[in-house]
């Protein structure tokens, strides 16, 4: 077993011959190296509530809606969900078909269920998404467009079913608003000059209620955003083309998101992000998508410690991610903390995939980041595995320095990448207690970097077929 303390780097590693894959062995985890409490990923699946539903259903057709890819069928189903809401739950159920809809507003004991070979298609017409409600937007509270399906204070709420979702998303529909140069063109606006006024006035303190960016603001979206909401299910559906942010709970308590299948590639695509919640549960999920698979988050810079609400107690298991900036990720927007998350079991690999397991902050965002737990994941293609970042975006430009301790990766088999590391805390306020074991990386270009390391284990550990030995 290797401690290294204060400050590592794998200059040694980079004498390592490349070579090709090597015979593959079962390696055993290290009961008495590893310190990570898996038990306790049980126990918040034990404890997470999953809403149930009375046996009654309100198919949106009986409320006028038409599948014909023409009819405006919002009024139909805002009609359905009200209807099942107050006779005291069931299934809105929306049957095979291609409904257009603007945005739907869940209420409490619904369930929004969509049969195979049903598509609920949203408009792309901003206008249709006012009048504004209170949304967060990468971390900072404002009133702005309304989520596509979103939620504000209910309890016992679902979307399920073999469906499909499509907000249409595409090169020249809300995607431009990004404004940078992929994804900016000639003619459309940029979400610039706004977001750069919404993070000032989240800074000075001004109140949510007061932040109004709503029309001519350009702020995408998110898709599905239950807000401080409990009892969340999100099961079986397929995602596709999404204006921002494919699944963003927000504030919210016993998270279940089960078999969901999560496909877009446009700017800020980001899968599924919880986002200062509580028990949360990801499981059985595919991920295609042009930003983080999964993002754990909790509020961006003076907004986030305004709110102070970390997430806590989130398991992710039997996972696929294909592209994407990160398969399971940790920040940017986590100033209020996180703690207790245990991903295991997850398979990731593409070509676009830039990053396998990432932790991004920096001294602008700070948060306490522990107890982050992964385990038994293997990775086929990335460019870099093992990201640990405290010079994210702006850098050490702030007064509140992360902290990050207690994280485990245990038994990860990784086949091909570009760079094994880049772990770079601050020397002032290193990263503690970050243990690697049983893990393999059989094929490396360059071993890359870990800096400001308190207490550093690496045991059994090997890159292009030889044991690391610091």
């Amino acid at each position: 077993m290797n401690k290294l303390t204060r400050r590592t780097t794998l200059k040694g590693l980079a004498a390592l011959p490349i070579a090709g894959c090597a015979t593959h062995h079962t390696t055993q985890s290290s009961a008495s190296t590893s310190a990570a409490p898996w038990h306790l990923a049980d126990q918040i699946v034990a404890q997470i509530t999953t809403p149930t539903f009375p046996s009654r259903d309100f198919p949106i057709t009986q409320f006028g809606a038409v599948g014909d890819d023409a009819t405006d069928c919002s009024d139909a189903i805002k009609g359905a969900i009200e209807a099942c809401h107050n006779a005291g739950g069931g299934r809105v159920v929306v049957p095979n078909g291609t409904f257009l809809s603007g945005p739907i507003h869940l209420l409490s004991n619904v369930n929004l269920h969509l049969q195979a070979g049903a598509t609920i298609a949203f408009y792309t017409d901003p206008k249709r998404f006012l009048p504004e409600v209170l949304t967060r937007w990468e971390g900072v509270e404002f009133m702005g467009y309304s989520p596509l399906i979103y939620a504000f204070e209910q309890n016992n709420i679902a979307v399920t079913g073999k469906g499909t979702l499509d907000g249409r998303a595409n090169e020249t529909t809300w995607w431009p608003w990004k404004g940078n140069e992929e994804w900016g063109k000639p003619g459309f606006p940029s979400q610039k000059p706004g977001r750069d006024k919404l993070f000032a006035d989240a800074e000075a303190g001004v109140p949510p209620e007061d932040r109004h960016y709503g029309d001519g603001f350009y702020f995408r979206p998110p898709f599905v955003q239950p807000y401080r909401c409990q009892n969340i299910l999100i099961e079986d559906v397929t995602i596709v083309a999404a204006p921002f942010w494919l699944l963003n709970p927000v504030l919210s308590e016993n998270v279940t998101v089960r078999g969901v299948t999560l496909k877009s590639l446009g700017p800020n695509s980001d899968g599924c992000d919880p986002e200062s919640c509580k028990n949360v549960l990801i499981e059985d999920c595919h991920f295609d998508t042009g930003d983080d698979c999964i993002a754990i988050k909790s509020g961006r810079n003076a907004d986030g410690r305004r709110i102070n609400t970390p997430t806590e107690n989130v398991v992710i298991r039997n996972c696929e991610m294909l592209a994407g900036h990160g398969g399971v990720v940790i920040g940017s927007e986590i100033s209020g903390g996180v703690r207790n998350v245990f991903a295991e079991n997850n398979t990731m690999s593409s070509p676009d995939l830039e990053r396998g397991f990432r932790i991004k902050t920096n001294s602008v965002r700070g948060g306490v980041l522990e107890h982050l737990y992964v385990r038994n994941c293997t990775i086929g293609t990335v460019k870099n595995a093992i990201v640990i970042n405290f010079h994210y975006e702006e850098g050490d430009a702030g007064n509140f320095d992360p902290t990050v301790r207690h994280v485990e990766v245990n038994n990860l088999t990784c086949e091909e990448t570009g760079q094994v590391f880049q772990v770079r805390g601050f020397e002032r306020a290193p990263i503690t207690d970050l243990r690697f074991i049983d893990c393999k990386f059989k094929h490396a270009d360059k071993p890359g970097v870990i800096e400001n390391v308190d207490e550093l284990v690496i045991e059994n550990v090997s890159i292009n077929g030889k044991t690391f030995k610091a």
